[in-house]
């Protein structure tokens, strides 16, 4: 059974920083696809940074790039999101994902809540 899950999450000041954390147990995804998504109150999900295939090629939504860092360790059975410049509007639920294959996810996390408080 594939578990993923998130640490690192809590309340942080705006212009801080704060690393997510995701661990997979089960398989590994060092050719496939891991990558977190942020949900807000009253919105829909979101895309926020993935890591695809096994030459790494890295996406950003516009709205964090140049502010976060997607990173994927322990080949394939970690990724990480590092934080920083944080802005209330990163105020979210923070998931983490993984697929096996390089552009489908096929496994989710239960979500980290990240506050950010202006």
């Amino acid at each position: 059974q594939v578990q993923l899950v998130e640490s690192g999450g809590g309340l942080v000041q705006a212009g801080g920083s704060l690393t997510l954390s995701c661990a997979a147990s089960g398989r590994t995804f060092s050719s496939g696809v891991m990558g977190w998504f942020r949900q807000a109150p009253g919105k829909d999900r979101e895309i926020v940074a993935q890591i695809r295939g096994s030459v790494g090629t890295l996406y950003y939504s516009p709205s964090v790039k140049g502010r976060f860092t997607i990173s994927r360790g322990n080949a394939g059975s970690t990724v990480n999101l590092q934080m920083n410049s944080l802005k209330p509007e990163d105020t979210a639920i923070y998931y983490c994902a993984a697929g096996s294959a390089s552009y489908q996810y096929d496994y989710w996390g239960q979500g980290t809540q990240v506050t950010v408080s202006s």
